[in-house]
């Protein structure tokens, strides 16, 4: 299964939305939460990183510590 096809699988079982870019396009959220946030409620969402390469990857987990940790916990290392 291609990364296209494993992606469309999921936004079609509505287990994910499209690939977003959270710098140019935002965090995407509800029009609910996004007001419980400006409102101060701290809400939790999860993100999966999008990798470009292998070498991407090991740099931005060598960095971030959460990503190290939260892989860890799931039994990904």
């Amino acid at each position: 299964m291609t990364f296209d096809e494993w992606i469309k699988y999921g936004y079609d079982q509505n287990w994910c939305g499209p690939p977003v870019c959270e710098t140019h396009d935002g965090t995407p959220l509800s029009e609910s939460e996004e007001a419980a946030m400006g409102e101060g409620d701290d809400i939790c969402f999860h993100v999966v990183r999008l990798y470009d390469s292998p070498e991407m990857k090991q740099l931005v987990e060598e960095f971030h510590s959460p990503s190290q940790w939260r892989a860890s916990n799931r039994g990904l290392r």
